[in-house]
């Protein structure tokens, strides 16, 4: 499995910084948090994409993929949320990052059965746009669909090749599911893996990896075991945490811890 981790860990941080760190503490890719408040974004121009592609290829390091937070079942209309899905699309390809990174973000008052329909539709949609540009577009497991079952029910419906799945392992845990469960609803359309650590259900702050309650080692175990070979991203929530300590002490800890858990269970 390779290394990566999200740039939501060093908020604003300019990318050759970025590309600094993971070249210097052994991470194979980086996870670009697709905000306008980041130096990669939907707004950017052509030149500018090209020189941040540019940049990934000089510093040998791999864009794992574009964080974008379009909710795809949300309410509304459907065009501005599968126009918004294209934009994200067009950066990753321009960059190239072969993955687009989405939220459920149904409403609540909604039946599941109804927002699944919407989400289902707007996604077969862009993964006709996605499939043209070698992208694909990955369904979190998060908010309104938490854990991976949830997930299954939307993905099931689209059935394309070019929608998958994005595990973030704190999510499946809150939502009470099991390692071993969560991948195996997952794994025909897992994408990569979002690897986290926090204290617990009622304390999300982000700590190092290992220092937590989230369940890593069977994590990992249950990949290895099944032969799985993608990306495990470290999303260290330092944006939403002002207080917590700064990513780039951490770094060289949570590759070796992980390097450890992969090691232990190949």
């Amino acid at each position: 499995m390779k290394l990566a981790f999200s740039t939501l860990g060093v908020p604003g941080l300019p990318l050759p910084d970025v590309l600094r760190l993971a070249s210097a503490h052994g991470y194979h890719g980086v996870e670009l948090r697709a905000h306008p408040e980041e130096p990669v974004h939907p707004g950017l121009g052509p030149g500018e994409r090209a020189d941040v592609a540019a940049e990934f290829k000089a510093a040998g390091v791999e864009p794992l993929g574009v964080a974008g937070y379009t909710r795809i079942a949300a309410p509304g209309d459907d065009g501005p949320v599968i126009e918004e899905v294209r934009t994200l699309v067009d950066l990753a390809h321009d960059i190239g990052a072969p993955y687009v990174r989405i939220f459920p973000g149904a409403d609540p008052e909604q039946t599941s059965e109804a927002t699944d329909a919407i989400a289902a539709r707007r996604l077969g949609t862009a993964a006709e746009y996605a499939a043209d540009l070698g992208v694909r577009v990955l369904l979190e497991t998060h908010d309104s669909h938490r854990a991976a079952a949830d997930a299954m029910r939307v993905l099931g419906l689209v059935g394309h090749r070019n929608v998958g799945a994005l595990w973030d392992v704190m999510h499946t845990w809150l939502a009470g599911e099991q390692p071993a469960d969560s991948y195996a609803a997952l794994a025909p359309h897992l994408g990569y893996v979002q690897v986290k650590d926090i204290a617990g259900a009622d304390d999300t702050t982000p700590l190092p990896l290992g220092a937590g309650v989230l369940p890593l080692a069977e994590c990992v175990e249950v990949l290895s075991r099944h032969g799985w070979d993608g990306w495990l991203c470290w999303e260290y929530e330092k944006r939403w945490y002002e207080d917590a300590a700064p990513l780039e002490g951490l770094l060289d800890g949570g590759r070796e811890h992980l390097s450890r858990l992969l090691n232990e269970s190949a």
